[in-house]
């Protein structure tokens, strides 16, 4: 299968970290409802309404999103994304600020997370490295393994039940075991992932604060059923959410390697 071609403004070391991400899953075997007979119920509901059975479980995804980002006001986006759960991402993205275009990338590998922004690709914006960055990044990756579904079948994910509609996945990453929260619809519907995400959405000293997203309606690739669009921020269920949510997205395709 052919690798989804890289975006011209990606650094060389993003550039590698999006290929090794796209990486085809050896000898995927299809899914059997069987397996998911031992998680706790409800998410079981969610993985056999979110892998048809005999899909091939497949580990890697690429994502064609689009929607608007708060960058001072809300401004539209499109985006496409490298993700292989618990191993890294790259989100590559171009905002649109007037006539003006931002464009840039989250990544994070091997332990290692960096964000790197530019306007008209030249000048600075925003950018980061070192153990902050880091740790928040480790802590976006583990909630969005929801995005492949196949991973959740992976022996290092622990389950903790939680009540009829929520479960807790105990996803590794980095140098942490993250607690990522799902809330699961009657219908086996993906509403709410939750979790504690290292950050300083406030603009203070680094420390875990709330951060989710919201799921609406759904939409089906290849035999996995995914949210059809999303909002994502810091502090949701609170009454800060106003403040902190700034992403809303759609997804437009995946392609699952």
């Amino acid at each position: 299968m052919t690798a989804v071609v890289a975006p011209p403004y990606l650094t060389d070391e993003a550039r590698r970290d999006w290929q090794l991400l796209q990486a085809a899953t050896e000898d995927p075997e299809p899914f059997d409802p069987v397996r998911a007979a031992l998680l706790p119920e409800p998410a079981r509901r969610w993985l056999l309404h979110a892998i048809a059975p005999g899909t091939p479980l497949l580990g890697a995804v690429v994502l064609e999103t689009h929607g608007t980002i708060r960058l001072g006001g809300w401004r539209t986006f499109h985006a496409t994304q490298a993700l292989l759960p618990m191993v890294g991402f790259v989100w590559t993205a171009t905002a649109y600020v007037g006539l003006l275009n931002i464009e840039g990338f989250d990544r994070y590998l091997f332990g290692a997370g960096e964000m790197r922004w530019r306007l008209l690709n030249t000048i600075p914006v925003m950018s980061g490295t070192g153990e902050d960055i880091d740790r928040s990044a480790a802590g976006r990756l583990a909630s969005e393994f929801v995005l492949a579904p196949a991973s959740a079948l992976d022996p290092r994910i622990r389950w903790k039940p939680v009540d009829d509609r929520r479960v807790i996945a105990c996803v590794p990453v980095g140098d942490e075991e993250h607690e990522v929260t799902l809330d699961i619809a009657p219908s086996g519907r993906l509403v709410a992932v939750t979790l504690r995400r290292w950050g300083n959405p406030d603009q203070e000293s680094y420390r875990h604060h709330p951060f989710g997203a919201r799921c609406e309606g759904e939409v089906t690739f290849d035999g996995f059923t995914l949210p059809e669009s999303l909002r994502v921020g810091w502090w949701p269920g609170t009454e800060r959410w106003a403040e902190g949510e700034f992403l809303r997205f759609s997804i437009d395709d995946a392609l699952y390697r």
